[in-house]
Formats: structure tokens, sequence, C-alpha cells
């Protein structure tokens, strides 16, 4: 028997800030992005703000709407968030080596080898829950289970500062009657699908013909079904386990739109300086790159192309998004926010072949300037150095920061394969 611990930060962006100040803990507090760079949404929020139904996304103007009292709106400080994150997770990590982050507020915790039963487990979980609490000052609620799906969803049915144990006794008469919803990897439109053919409950999934669930969702569903059945067997990946990367990227929401082409060629020159970056530091050259496009009405697509060949060049990056930018829009509505993504990727020590006909002095010319732009970004900070095209428009918070972006790897589905 596997005994598998999920812990969940409460509330955590906005319980940092209330740890920070004190003075604010009894008050309707909600995170906000930077509403001069149009990121003026709900982040996160407390329960005192959660009474009022302020929910995550609502615009500040919403949010202080639905506010009968005073509603303290603190901007986002991912800097500290990361900190003090790195902060609990290593009071985890003292527990077991195999600790998996699933996000900046959520961990997986494999115990197997300290808890002969739950009641183990669960005396463990709520020793974890008292030090995080003592020692960092936030609460957590941390679910127990034989499986990492169940220990999620299990550290989801009490908060705050709870433990919540679901066993291979118990797990159906607990988790079975739930909206099919609640489970992992069941999004909104997935649940819109089940609900037309009556599988309302993770109970009517488990015991759906596997016939009709394939035909519904195909394999996809399949794998749900054996996480409501509770035989996911997917393990808690070690501290020390090194993930595959898939893709790097970045994106940036403007701080107004963007109605001309050179605008769009600025703004994907500094997010290509970003993902090179990125690329060089782990030694990735890409075959493919993906560019997001979101316009004044919210109204986003994806477009991807292949490269002639693998590269990590700011100039051959740029001047793919672009290309790509203005094949699918030869005209084009105010654009308000851009991403640029690097797939497909190779190791930069791999050979790579080029045309009779490249200019191979001009690549050499380019690698070493990337090279140096790189070093003195490193030595000096981001904004010490950048391209001259860049500042027709104001698009710094798509400037490379290795300490705040994050690169995604292979996801949990992985171990489904």
């Amino acid at each position: 028997m596997r005994y598998i611990l999920h812990s969940d930060l409460n509330n955590f962006y906005a319980s940092c800030e209330c740890l920070y100040n004190p003075s604010i803990r009894n008050k309707a507090v909600v995170v906000v992005g930077d509403a001069e760079k149009r990121h003026g949404i709900v982040l996160a929020k407390n329960y005192i703000a959660k009474k009022y139904n302020i929910k995550t996304g609502d615009t500040i103007y919403e949010a202080r709407n639905k506010c009968e009292g005073e509603l303290v709106c603190v901007k986002a400080d991912f800097e500290k968030y990361l900190r003090i994150s790195h902060m609990v997770k290593d009071i985890y990590k003292e527990y077991s080596d195999q600790m998996e982050s699933f996000g900046i507020d959520e961990a997986w915790i494999d115990i197997s080898h300290r808890a002969k039963n739950f009641d183990e487990a669960y005396a463990i979980a709520d020793e974890i829950r008292l030090r995080v609490f003592d020692e960092i000052g936030l609460t957590v609620s941390v679910g127990v289970s034989f499986n990492k799906v169940f220990a999620k969803l299990a550290s989801d049915l009490k908060k705050p500062n709870a433990v919540t144990v679901i066993t291979d006794k118990n797990f159906k008469d607990i988790i079975w009657p739930l909206p099919v919803s609640d489970l992992l990897y069941v999004g909104h439109a997935t649940a819109e699908k089940l609900l037309k053919f009556n599988i309302n409950t993770i109970g009517d999934l488990a015991k759906c013909d596997t016939g009709l669930l394939k035909s519904i969702l195909g394999k996809n569903g399949l794998m749900i079904q054996s996480f409501a059945r509770g035989e996911d067997s997917s393990p808690v990946h070690s501290i020390y386990d090194k993930e595959d990367i898939k893709s790097i990227g970045n994106s940036v929401t403007l701080p107004h739109d963007l109605e001309k082409l050179d605008e769009i060629l600025a703004t994907f020159t500094t997010l290509a300086h970003s993902v090179s970056k990125r690329m060089s530091d782990h030694h990735f050259r890409c075959k493919g790159i993906a560019i997001s496009v979101k316009d004044k009405d919210l109204n986003t697509a994806e477009h991807h192309t292949r490269l002639v060949r693998p590269t990590n060049s700011v100039s051959e990056l740029t001047h793919a998004a672009y290309d790509l930018f203005c094949h699918n829009y030869p005209s084009f509505p105010p654009i308000r926010a851009l991403g640029l993504r690097a797939c497909d990727l190779v190791p930069d020590s791999d050979p790579v072949q080029y045309s009779l006909f490249t200019d191979m002095d001009k690549i050499i010319k380019l690698q070493k300037l990337d090279s140096v732009v790189n070093s003195i970004r490193d030595k000096f900070g981001p904004q010490s150095i950048y391209h001259a095209d860049t500042r027709t428009c104001d698009i710094s918070d798509a400037t490379p920061d290795d300490e705040k972006h994050s690169i995604h790897p292979v996801g949990y589905r992985r171990d489904r394969s």
C-alpha cells in the first residue's frame, strides 16, 4: 500500500501578503496584477473576500463593487511567493525525497517508507500541517490517500488548515458522490460533454461503459475513468529527477493595443531574446515555433510553423514569428497580447544540416552577438541591454528574468502513456 500526501497552501498569494502585513489580516484582501500594464484582475483572495463572492479573474472594479466594506488590493509580488514556496517545500523534503511540485503552492509527498498504515500517514500529515503554521505562518490543507489523484482530491475537501484521509476502503463512499468536475483533469469542457450523457458524478464516470466513454473523449476518457476507479499508479517523482523539457516560451500583455507592424516586430524581438536565452541556458535548439495572439476583444489563437533548421538564434526566432504573424494576419485588429514558444526541442550539441547557400559567416556573427548580449544581461540585469527596435513600445514584462519565469516540462499525463 502506498501513502501519498497532497499539500495545498490555503489562499497562498493572499496569505503571504497577510503574513507580511498583519494589519490587513482581518480585512477583505485581494492580490491583483498591475493595472497600469492591464493586468488589473484578481489573482487571489482571502476567505473574507470570498464571502463577498469575489472570484479569481474579476476586475478590480468588479471586486470593489462586490465588497460591502473596505477591500484591500495588493499588487502581486511573485518573488516573495516563490521564496516562501521554497521554504515550505524544504519542510516537505525533510519527510521524503519523493516530493513533486504541482504549482507554486501544491506538492505531492510520498511517505510510504515512513508510514505503515493510514493512521501513521495521518499523523505525519498533521505534523507537516502544524510545522508549516508554526515555522512559516501559513495554513495548509493536506490530503492523504493511496494515489496522487485521490490525495489531491482529499486536500480540496476540507479547507482551511485540515487533514483529510481517503483510503482504499472508503473512497467509493467519499469520492463517487462528488461532481465529476471535481476530478483531476476533468475541466469545464470535458464535464459538459459528460453531462450530456448523464455522467454527473465521479461514480457515474467510474461505472460508465468504456466503449461509450472512449467514443466521447477518446483515450483521455479511459484515463480519467481509471482515476475515478482509484487505479492511478503514477509515481511521485524524486527531487533528484531531471524532467524532460518539451517547450520554452514567453508572452506579454501590452500596456496599449498594438496596431502597427513595427510594434509587432518589436514585441517578437523582445520575446525572442527571452526564449533564446533560456534555450541557450538549457542547451537547446528548436525545430518549430508557435505564436499566440490575443486581440482587444480577448479572442485568442495559436499558430505553428516548422523551421528550416534547428535554431536558438534571436534573429531567426524573431523573423520566423513575425513572418508567421504576417501570414495569418494580412490585416489585423488591435492586438492586446502576444506570445512566442519554442517547440520540438533538440540538444544544441546535435549536428545541424545547412544548405550549400547558407551564409555561415552571418550565422556565426549572430551567435556571437546573442552570446555577448546574454552575458551582459547575466552580469548587469535584464534591462541593461536591449534591441533598438524594442523601444517603439513598452514591453518590459517580456524581458527575460530566470528567477521569475518557469519552463514547463512534460506534464502529469506523461505517466499515463
